[in-house]
C-alpha cells in the first residue's frame, strides 16, 4: 500500500522551515487599537520525500488548508522559507513562479466549484495546455492518456460541469492536475465532498495512480481512517502548530498526544472489543486571534497540568523520528 520506504535528503521534493502566516484582523473600535492577527500557522516545519504521500490532519480551523496554500505559493507567508527541489521560491513573483507552476498542482476540495460552469469539460482542461505553452494535439492526447487513467468516457469532454456528477467531476480534477506530469500535488480534503461510496473510488485511483505516476503528494483531511489508508507519513495540527508526526505505521501503534488519541478514540470500530475508551473533549478550540499562553490544546486536555498553561512544549523526538509537542507524551497503542 504505501512504498515510499526510507529516502535521502536529497530525495526531498518539497520543503518548508518556520512556516508563519497571519492574517490581519480589521479593528471595529475608533480609538486607536494595536494590530491584531489570526495566527493561522506558527511555524511550522515539513518536509516531503519524492514518491511520499504526506497526510495533515486536523479539525476544520487548525491551519492544514493554508499551509497547502502556502506551499504552493497561492498564498504569501508571513516568514519562514520554501524550498523546492533544491530552489528557494520564498519570495519569488507571480512571474517568477510561472515556469514552476506545471511542477505543482492542486486538487481543490469541491470539484463542482473548481470548475468554470461556462465551459465544456474539455475546454477546461485544454486551457491547462494552452497557458503553459503545450501544443494542442499534445494536449489532447494527454487528455485522452488520463481520461483512460481515470476511467471516464471521452464523450465527458462535450458536457458541462453541471452535467456531471461529484465523483465525475473530482476525478476529471485530477486528471487537471495530472496533465502536466507535475512532481508535486497538493490534495486539499478531495473527498471530503462526495458521498461515502464515492469517497472509496476517489481514494483508490489515488492510490493507482500514485503507483502509476509515483506521485508526491501532501494529502489534506480531517478523516484519521482516510490518511492511515493512504499516506506514508502523517502530521496532525492543531490551531496553527503540529502536534504530533510520525510515520502512519508507527503513529497508528503509538498515539502519544492527547489531541492525537481523542480523534482516533472518536472513530467507530466495527469490534466492540477493539474500540478505545472515548475521550470526549471539552470546550472550543482557542480564539486564533488571541492564542493562549503555554500549550495550545491545554483548554481542552484532560490531561493539563499547570507546567502546561504556562510553557508552550517545543516538538520532540520521542524516539523513532517520532515528533510529539507534548510536556508529558506517552504512546497509548492502538
Amino acid at each position: 500500500m504505501r512504498e515510499a520506504a526510507d529516502r535521502t535528503p536529497n530525495d526531498v521534493i518539497i520543503s518548508a522551515s518556520g512556516l508563519v502566516k497571519h492574517y490581519p484582523v480589521a479593528s471595529k473600535s475608533v480609538l486607536p487599537t494595536p494590530p491584531k492577527h489570526l495566527h493561522a500557522l506558527d511555524g511550522v516545519d515539513i518536509s516531503i520525500r519524492k514518491g511520499e504521500i504526506f497526510g495533515v490532519v486536523g479539525e476544520s480551523g487548525c491551519g492544514k488548508s493554508t499551509l497547502g496554500r502556502c506551499l504552493l505559493h497561492l498564498t504569501d507567508i508571513t516568514a519562514g522559507s520554501i524550498i523546492f527541489r533544491g530552489q528557494d521560491i520564498t519570495h519569488k513573483s507571480r512571474h517568477e513562479l510561472k515556469p514552476l507552476r506545471k511542477d505543482m498542482q492542486m486538487i481543490f476540495q469541491n470539484p463542482f466549484s473548481s470548475f468554470n460552469p461556462k465551459l465544456k469539460i474539455g475546454a477546461s482542461l485544454r486551457e491547462v495546455g494552452h497557458v503553459h505553452g503545450i501544443s494542442k494535439q499534445a494536449t489532447q492526447e494527454r487528455i485522452a492518456e488520463l481520461l483512460d487513467d481515470i476511467s471516464l468516457p471521452e464523450d465527458m469532454l462535450s458536457r458541462s460541469p453541471g452535467e456531471l456528477s461529484g465523483g465525475q467531476l473530482q476525478r476529471l480534477a485530477i486528471a487537471r492536475a495530472l496533465l502536466l506530469n507535475p512532481s508535486f500535488i497538493v490534495a486539499d480534503e478531495p473527498v471530503s465532498a462526495l458521498d461515502v461510496s464515492v469517497q472509496a473510488q476517489i481514494l483508490n485511483l489515488l492510490m493507482d495512480i500514485r503507483s502509476k505516476f509515483s506521485l508526491t503528494m501532501l494529502f489534506i483531511s480531517h478523516e484519521m481512517t482516510v490518511v492511515r489508508h493512504l499516506c506514508d507519513t502523517v502530521a496532525v495540527m492543531y490551531l496553527g502548530v503540529v502536534v504530533e508526526q510520525a510515520k502512519t505505521d508507527e503513529l497508528f501503534a503509538r498515539l502519544a498526544h492527547p489531541y492525537t488519541q481523542a480523534l482516533m478514540s472518536a472513530i467507530p470500530r466495527v469490534d466492540p472489543q477493539a474500540r478505545l475508551e472515548r475521550i470526549v473533549l471539552q470546550g472550543d478550540i482557542p480564539n486564533a486571534i488571541d492564542i493562549p499562553t503555554g500549550c495550545r490544546f491545554a483548554t481542552r486536555c484532560v490531561k493539563c497540568e499547570p507546567v502546561c498553561t504556562s510553557r508552550a512544549p517545543a516538538l520532540r523526538d520521542i524516539g523513532g523520528g517520532h515528533l510529539v509537542a507534548c510536556h508529558f507524551a506517552k504512546g497509548m497503542n492502538v
